[in-house]
């Protein structure tokens, strides 16, 4: 079993560059392609939100537009930068979106319940769960308790030591913690919105966050708030996978072309010949 996460794709309606140079919707593309030609071919993708940069509507169709090219079963949640009705009417056709309320649901990928939560909060850079979804959570997990589950949500549950960042994070993540650590089947809670590869332990499990498809939150830990900025780093996906042992391992792989794979040898050219 094999479970891909991509995460921030920031969609752009058509021709639009993210601050003027980063093209968001090529690098979705370029996941797309990876995804779809890799060897064994991942059995799920999830998105773990903002999948469009400002929640419009003309944004939701080029995000569409270029999913369809996706070859494997797609499972997104809402970031902070989405709306939720458009994203609801957009993904309408996914057997498991609810009509109506938060966009949270839960569905089997083999083995493995994944239980998909929405942290938006309408026109906040901060998630929040609140007591009603919480409690959701908690009859859903207990439901699942005979099989190894994901929990995935846009906002991490923790401060990272990127300040500005940590200022928009989940606000009720002491609250999440007491829910899963009930469960000790949940094997990983599955986030995005830090643009960055994180892991701490948390409640008895690993969280984790993502890293974009396009662009990176510079990794700055010097406390200062006023540091908002992205760089080019390598843009990645996670792979999460369910081990003969019911073990989850989970890898992160960079999207792009960095050359073939090469055998190791014991011969070696000097660098100066």
């Amino acid at each position: 079993m094999l479970i891909a996460q991509i995460s921030d794709m920031h969609i752009l309606a058509e021709g639009w560059l993210a601050f003027g140079s980063v093209d968001t919707n090529g690098a979705l593309e370029h996941a797309i392609t990876q995804l779809n030609a890799m060897t064994p071919r991942p059995d799920a993708v999830l998105i773990t939100g903002d999948m469009v940069n400002d929640g419009y509507e003309d944004q939701y169709q080029a995000l569409v537009q270029r999913l369809t090219r996706l070859d494997i079963p797609y499972f997104p949640i809402l970031g902070n930068h989405d709306d939720r009705e458009l994203a609801r009417s957009a993904f309408g056709q996914l057997f498991f979106m609810p009509e109506d309320g938060p966009i949270h649901y839960t569905t089997e990928i083999g083995g493995v319940s994944l239980i998909a939560l929405d942290s938006n909060v309408p026109g906040k850079p901060y998630g929040k769960l609140g007591a009603e979804q919480l409690e959701w959570l908690d009859a859903a997990l207990m439901e699942r308790r005979d099989r190894p589950s994901l929990v995935m949500l846009h906002h991490p549950p923790f401060m990272t030591g990127i300040e500005f960042m940590d200022s928009c994070a989940l606000r009720d993540g002491d609250k999440l913690a007491e829910v899963i650590a009930k469960h000790e089947h949940v094997e990983r809670v599955l986030c995005g919105h830090l643009h960055r590869p994180i892991q701490r332990r948390f409640a008895g499990t690993i969280a984790m966050t993502a890293p974009g498809t396009a662009h990176q939150v510079s990794l700055d830990l010097s406390g200062d708030p006023d540091n908002a900025t992205w760089i080019s780093e390598p843009p990645a996906i996670l792979l999460h996978r369910l081990g003969v042992d019911g073990a989850m391992i989970s890898h992160q792989a960079y999207l792009g072309d960095y050359g073939p794979s090469v055998p190791f040898s014991d011969d070696h050219t000097r660098s100066d010949a």
